[in-house]
């Protein structure tokens, strides 16, 4: 019996550490993207500085082919409304079906508000896009870049899905680095492409980052807040008549 009891409580503590870890390093992320988004707001906004970003374009004009176009074309696909609307309702569709009602909840509640919020800093900012796109000419604003701050909340809801979810720890995490790096080649293919700045993909990679922490955290909250008002509703006697 006491050793059951030594073995649960081990288990315990050993969960309520992990659990500590895992807040400490998402405030940590939470912050650093905050101060990171400060800094270029600072720099490329307010001070106009645009050399580390001319500094970029020159370095990738070296690297630029037909083949590199192809395969930079393919990846920005995937940050595109053609691709992340059908694939917003596939998920919704499939949390829908596995009865997971509030999953399907906060897909659609992160990705409206995520597009919200890229219109309204986009306007805020005011900032061109670069004046000589590579293949073709893109609509709209530049500041933050709309395709790395959808692919941080898109893809990164999946990381935070798979985290959660699954098991396998190899599956797990092989997963992870796979999101992980498919956003970053996205946010990349916006640069080569030369329809945002490298600052613009950074700011926007920075804004994902702080409103899917601030979405998950309070749809979370919400979530819970939920439950304990229906837990007494499901858990009363029936009355009998």
């Amino acid at each position: 019996m006491i050793k059951r009891f030594s073995a649960k409580a081990k288990k315990t503590t050993a969960a309520i550490a992990l659990l500590s870890v895992e807040m400490v390093l998402i405030l940590v992320i939470f912050i650093l993207s905050l101060l990171a988004l400060a800094y270029l707001i600072r720099n490329v906004i307010v001070l106009h500085k645009t050399g580390f970003d001319q500094k970029v374009f020159s370095y990738l004009q070296r690297h630029v082919s037909v083949e590199n176009n192809d395969i930079m074309l393919f990846f920005t696909f995937l940050g595109t409304h053609k691709f992340l609307i059908p694939a917003n309702l596939s998920l919704i569709l499939f949390f829908i079906l596995k009865k997971h009602r509030w999953y399907a909840i906060k897909v659609p509640a992160i990705a409206l508000s995520s597009l919200a919020l890229m219109f309204g800093l986009k306007h805020l900012f005011h900032r061109s896009r670069p004046d000589v796109p590579l293949i073709f000419h893109a609509e709209g604003l530049s500041f933050p870049s709309g395709h790395a701050l959808f692919s941080v909340t898109f893809y990164g809801l999946l990381v935070y899905l798979i985290y959660k979810s699954v098991r396998n720890k190899g599956l797990k995490w092989s997963l992870i680095i796979f999101l992980l790096v498919l956003m970053l080649i996205i946010g990349f293919s916006r640069v080569y492409l030369r329809v945002h700045y490298a600052t613009d993909v950074i700011a926007g990679f920075c804004v994902g980052t702080v409103w899917l922490i601030f979405a998950i955290w309070l749809l979370n909250r919400l979530e819970e807040q939920s439950k304990r008002k229906l837990n007494p509703v499901v858990q009363a006697p029936a009355i009998s008549s």
